[in-house]
């Protein structure tokens, strides 16, 4: 997908955020492929920094995993004029805020609670998906047309919670953020439940709860939890469900779940419209696009190239028809051929073939892919008679591309992965084996951001068969796809003062070793001792060698640099299932088993 299925309607705004991100622009569009009006968010990727590539991986990755009526639908991302593009549902009926500010009298409390239970509810699925929104506000909500639907928006500081993961930055708005955060305290869901205590309030007062000329003063405000009291023309179980959400114990506060509980909000949801849907994005798929060959071929079967002088093409001596700048050969079965290249002033710099398909690199960075044409296409500028042994490949620059440079492709079995001049990786092919990055085995057609990378500058990309590496300019190695054909073999490397690289003898290596007398032995874990190493076999085999000393190596003997295996129990069967060493110490984690169940 890319931005050539919008239309821009001219209206854009700044998107001021409090996170520590480039300012990003909000466009309205409309798609073509339906006519609906659709927002996308325009982030600079070329002028992020590292925390801000992963803050705005960190939004889509939240919007990704968000499905609800209440909260603004994603519906894709890509890299356009190098910038993230975000596209995103419309609501055009503005934000909570401006409608707040616009009243001149108060509002009634069925219709407080009628917007309040909508926002309860895509909080109550935000936190359901381990997800802290950490800046909600009015300024964030946003409505339909009609003023009747709400709609979360606006995850660009969002966390998403781990088991280890601890929210502890101070995020969002000052007039929402919660006592917990003000004294530094880590952020969990009742500081989201302090910030929906602060909209609830906002909607029945139409003005906020915390509010102060200086951050100093509104910090002691909060702290102090002292507010004015709504009206009385409202229900005391209004007034109280703003008291408990606004406590300054955050134990107190109550869970979402308890709040949908009470019998207020429950007259409230129970008169919600169920089918409150949203925006749906139908996906096209363009055909490919046919280029008219171009013949490099002389006399003689001899092909030249010539790079251009001055902006103007080399032209033969003899026939005065320019030369092509580069030519690109494919062989196989002995057979020799060019391949044909969507213009002739195009000078490829990189190459790489897969097994359906081949791509190049030009200088100026665009991306060209090679194809085989659909079963049972003919090239109908090939003599009749002429029995092709190769198929000729269909070139094209490959489309979405626009402000983009390309300079490293490498091609798989079926999918591509190709990398940007800002270490940026995409992909695009077939999904099958999880090789394309994006946390699915669905297939994508255009070239897709691999996100869980964004914050991360890549130097390197290279694609096998049915998996991927990408390394760092930080000298990190990612890799993903099929990983059940790997070899098992062990290496070793550093130093060998006692034995313990395996290599039978004292040498020390700067360079990785097989370590030779495993071969054969599918290693499936090592650990490494202060002198010796431990080596785990796919059946649960142990092997050790190193300084034997102190009984390092489960056996009587002492120094050897061969590995050699250690027998725990030789009357039962077993499979190790974990193995560790410290200083002079192993120890192994092991399951009996039945013979018929031993992993092979």
């Amino acid at each position: 997908m890319n931005a050539s299925l919008y239309c821009c309607r001219g209206h854009s705004k700044k998107s001021y955020n409090t996170r520590l991100t480039s300012n990003s622009i909000v466009h309205l569009c409309l798609r073509k492929v339906d006519q609906k009006l659709v927002i996308l968010k325009q982030i600079p990727v070329e002028q992020m920094t590292k925390d801000e590539r992963l803050a705005a991986q960190n939004e889509c990755q939240v919007l990704k995993l968000l499905n609800h009526p209440n909260i603004i639908e994603y519906y894709e991302n890509f890299l356009e004029d190098k910038a993230l593009m975000i596209a995103m549902e419309y609501a055009p009926g503005g934000t909570l805020a401006e409608y707040i500010q616009k009243r001149n009298s108060l509002l009634d409390e069925e219709t407080i609670l009628h917007f309040f239970v909508q926002i309860l509810l895509a909080l109550h699925h935000v936190h359901n998906k381990l997800i802290l929104h950490r800046d909600l506000k009015t300024q964030n909500i946003l409505l339909d047309k009609y003023q009747m639907i709400v709609k979360i928006g606006d995850f660009g500081i969002s966390k998403i919670l781990s088991s280890k993961s601890k929210a502890y930055t101070v995020v969002g708005t000052p007039c929402y953020i919660s006592p917990e955060l003000c004294e530094g305290k880590p952020y969990n869901q009742k500081s989201d439940i302090w910030a929906l205590g602060c909209v609830l309030y906002e909607l029945a007062s139409l003005k906020r709860a915390f509010e102060a000329a200086n951050l100093p003063a509104l910090v002691l405000k909060i702290m102090s939890g002292t507010f004015a009291p709504i009206s009385d023309q409202y229900s005391p179980e209004l007034r109280q469900l703003i008291l408990s959400m606004l406590s300054l114990d955050p134990s107190k506060r109550p869970q979402l779940s308890e709040i949908m509980a009470q019998s207020i909000c429950i007259r409230a949801l129970l008169n919600l419209y169920t089918d409150i849907g949203s925006v749906k994005m139908r996906r096209i798929e363009k055909p490919l696009s046919t280029v008219a060959p171009a013949s490099h071929r002389r006399a003689g079967g001899r092909v030249n190239s010539a790079r251009s002088r001055g902006g103007f093409l080399a032209h033969s001596s003899k026939s005065g028809i320019p030369l092509p700048l580069s030519t690109v050969y494919t062989w196989g079965s002995g057979i020799i051929s060019p391949l044909r290249l969507p213009m002739l002033n195009t000078e490829v710099v990189q190459v790489s073939a897969g097994r359906t398909q081949k791509a190049g690199v030009t200088r100026s960075g665009r991306l060209i892919m090679w194809e085989a044409p659909p079963v049972g296409a003919r090239d109908a500028s090939l003599p009749g008679s002429m029995e092709q042994t190769q198929p000729q490949f269909i070139s094209r620059f490959l489309e979405g591309q626009s402000g983009v440079a390309i300079k490293h492709v490498s091609c798989g079995d079926l999918f591509t992965a190709c990398l940007t001049d800002r270490g940026i990786i995409m992909s695009f092919g077939n999904g099958s084996n999880g090789c394309l990055g994006h946390g699915t085995f669905n297939d994508v057609t255009q070239p897709k951001i691999v996100e869980a990378l964004l914050g991360y500058e890549i130097a390197q990309v290279s694609c096998g068969a049915s998996h991927v590496l990408a390394a760092t300019n930080d000298r990190e190695v990612f890799s993903w796809g099929r990983g059940d054909n790997e070899t098992g073999e062990c290496y070793t490397f550093g130093s060998n003062q006692h034995g313990q690289l395996g290599t039978n003898t004292r040498h020390n290596n700067r360079l990785p070793y097989l370590v030779s007398d495993l071969r054969g032995v599918k290693v499936t874990m090592v650990a490494c001792g202060d002198a010796f190493t431990v080596a785990i076999g796919a059946e649960g085999e142990v092997y050790t060698w190193g300084k034997g000393a102190r009984g390092r190596l489960g056996r009587k003997e002492e120094d050897t640099g061969i590995p050699k295996q250690v027998q725990l129990d030789e009357n039962n069967l077993y499979f190790v299932t974990s193995v560790a060493c410290c200083h002079g110490n192993t120890l192994l984690a092991i399951k009996p088993l039945a013979e018929e169940s031993i992993p092979r």
